[in-house]
This record gives C-alpha cells, sequence and structure tokens, in this order.
C-alpha cells in the first residue's frame, strides 16, 4: 500500500428496508471502484489542508492540470500558516496554469481564517467549513468525507451525473444531496465517494457513456436510453464553457502571466492583454483585477500584490 494512503478495510453495508436495493448498488460499486481508483497524489493523504488545495484547484480544471500544480504548492505552503503568511503575488505566480485566478486568491484568505479562527487547523464542521472563503456546499463535503471520514456525499458534476441517471431522473440541489448523502454506505465515505467520482468520470461520461461497462447497470434506471437523459437537465449538471479565446478570461489571463515575469506600465497593459485595438475594454478589465487584489498599480507600473 502507498505510504499515507487512507486505508480501504470495509465496514458493513448498511442494510434497511427502506434501503434495500442500495445495498446491492453500494457492494458492487465498491467492489468494482475500490480495486481500480485513479492514482492521484491527494488520495494518498487524510491531511485536510492538503484535500482543500486539491478541491480549490480542481474546480473547472482538468486532473492532468492540476496534479504537478497541486504537487508544489502543498510542498512550498503545506500547512495554512505557511500560505497565510506568504504574500498573495507569490501564490499568484506558482498558481499559473490553473486559471481563475480567484480561487487562489479565495484560498489564501481561507488561509487566514483557518489561522485566526480556528487556531490554524481547518475546521470539522459543515458549517465552519463553508464559511470560509471560496468554499462552497461541495468542497466542504470533500473535505468532510475525503480528510476527516464523514459519512457525506459531495456532489460535483459526476456524481450528480450518475445520480440521475441511477434514479431515471433530475433532481434539484436539494434533492441531489440528499440522495448522495443517503447513499453512503456506514463508514466508507472516502472509498464510497472517490468511487462514485471515479465511475462518473471513466464509465458514466457525459457525452458517450460506456453503460456496456458500468458495474451498476442493472440498477441503473437509464441505462443509456431510451429517452432523454436525466443528467442532462439536474441541477449541477455540466455546462458548455463559454468560448476561452477572445475572453475576459483570456485577457486577464496574459496580464496577470506577465506580471508574474515583469512589473507592467500602465499604458502598456492593453497590448499585455491583446487588447491594443479596444483601450476601454483593457482598462475595465485591469479596475477589475486591481478591485478582486489580484493586481496592483504602483507609480503607473501593474504589479502582483
Amino acid at each position: 500500500m502507498e505510504a499515507g494512503r487512507p486505508a480501504l478495510a470495509r465496514a458493513p453495508v448498511r442494510r434497511t428496508g427502506r434501503l434495500g436495493s442500495l445495498a446491492a448498488i453500494q457492494r458492487t460499486l465498491l467492489d468494482w471502484g475500490v480495486p481500480r481508483l485513479r492514482d492521484l497524489p491527494w488520495r494518498a493523504t487524510r491531511d485536510p489542508w492538503h484535500v482543500l488545495v486539491s478541491e480549490v484547484m480542481l474546480q473547472q480544471t482538468q486532473v492532468r492540470r492540476v496534479v504537478p500544480m497541486y504537487e508544489r504548492f502543498v510542498g512550498a505552503w503545506p500547512h495554512p500558516a505557511a500560505c497565510a503568511a506568504a504574500p498573495l503575488g507569490d501564490l499568484l505566480s506558482a498558481w499559473q496554469g490553473l486559471g481563475y485566478p480567484r480561487r487562489c486568491r479565495n484560498l489564501h484568505e481561507a488561509a487566514k481564517v483557518v489561522v485566526e479562527r480556528h487556531g490554524g487547523a481547518v475546521p470539522d464542521a459543515l458549517g465552519e467549513l463553508e464559511a470560509l472563503p471560496g468554499v462552497g456546499g461541495y468542497t466542504a463535503r470533500a473535505v468532510l468525507a475525503f480528510a476527516h471520514g464523514r459519512d457525506v456525499g459531495p456532489v460535483d458534476v459526476n456524481v450528480s451525473r450518475v445520480l440521475a441517471r441511477w434514479a431515471g431522473e433530475p433532481f434539484g440541489r436539494a434533492a441531489a444531496q440528499s440522495r448522495a448523502d443517503a447513499a453512503v454506505p456506514q463508514g466508507q465515505s472516502w472509498e464510497w465517494n472517490q468511487s462514485m467520482m471515479d465511475l462518473g468520470a471513466t464509465v458514466c461520461t457525459a457525452r458517450v457513456p460506456k453503460c456496456g461497462e458500468c458495474p451498476v447497470r442493472a440498477h441503473c434506471a437509464w441505462r443509456g436510453g431510451p429517452g432523454d437523459d436525466p443528467a442532462a437537465v439536474s441541477a449541477g449538471a455540466s455546462r458548455a464553457q463559454a468560448r476561452f479565446e477572445g475572453s475576459n478570461r483570456q485577457a486577464r489571463g496574459r496580464l496577470l502571466r506577465a506580471v508574474v515575469e515583469a512589473p507592467v506600465r500602465e499604458p502598456d497593459v492593453p497590448a499585455a492583454m491583446g487588447l491594443a485595438d479596444d483601450v476601454p475594454r483593457a482598462v475595465s478589465l485591469l479596475g477589475a483585477l486591481r478591485a478582486e487584489g489580484l493586481v496592483t498599480v504602483v507609480d503607473g507600473w501593474c504589479r502582483l500584490p
């Protein structure tokens, strides 16, 4: 077993009349999922801070891009106090390539709150986790499940898809969360939720589901059709991202990459953003970056904070 990897000892699956059919799904999915879990570095730890960092990085970002960034980040700032004490500019430099720099700023702010209000230890209560900057219901439950072993079901886009297809009907957020929580086998939250996410990521995919390879196909109401995919209209369903080329996000990212290398003169910002022909837009985007605390302007030079 890999050093530091959580133990996968089996606890008894809950069996009640109401969840009788669920018991079969639980055992089948665990038998399929545990032996073939994807080897990801954040799965080799129960450190709440490391789990939180990984979950923030994984928001709207592919796993393969996150792996090297996660390892460098937790190596440089292995606990909340180290992150809180670091200049935001250093974190933003390390964050380059992940996109969505607000996540980095929020993680920095969350680390400060952890140090100031929780003695440097990531809290283990749902409400306290959700009160951290940038932490919503999914991320809070992921920390509870993957760091603390709590019997909760984090509902990401993959889990939402699997739940809707199993039931053969779309769910709102509250209903999906209730179903996810009820499905967790007692004492096996880590194994169950990792298996659910891997099932959605590798088999029960959004566009071309591999229903013939699904270990719990016999328990699925949808099974690839006929009829509309219930996951497509469920809360948390994947949506096509807005075009990146020519977007404000691309322009903002260009400036942030530039100031990581060296300060940029304010008059040169439109060119750095690729918006030399749209100066008002560049000025507006710079103003937003300053308001968000991602860029500072001192004596006419744009720098990292």
